[in-house]
């Protein structure tokens, strides 16, 4: 357990900022599972539309360092070759 202020301080920090950090990967994650799902469909419609919304949250994300920008703009990029393979 923290001793010092600071210590106890970095500690209430530490669990704030887990706890939307969390949220923010959440948002991510659910992101990437709906154009997956709609890819699975072949609804290209529905995939581009919601193609340009996870890339949104996927920017935001790595601009706030919730995840790496490499590890979105790869993301982006394989999610973008999936949907244009359906044509």
């Amino acid at each position: 357990m923290a001793n010092s202020k600071q210590s106890l301080k970095r500690a209430k920090q530490n669990a704030e900022t887990y706890k939307l950090r969390h949220a923010q990967r959440s948002m991510v994650r659910t992101a990437i599972k709906a154009v997956r799902a709609s890819i699975d469909e072949n609804d290209s419609v529905k995939a581009k539309d919601l193609l340009t919304k996870a890339e949104k949250v996927l920017d935001s994300s790595a601009s706030k360092k919730v995840i790496h920008k490499n590890a979105a703009a790869r993301t982006k990029s394989r999610l973008s070759k999936a949907v244009k393979a359906l044509g």
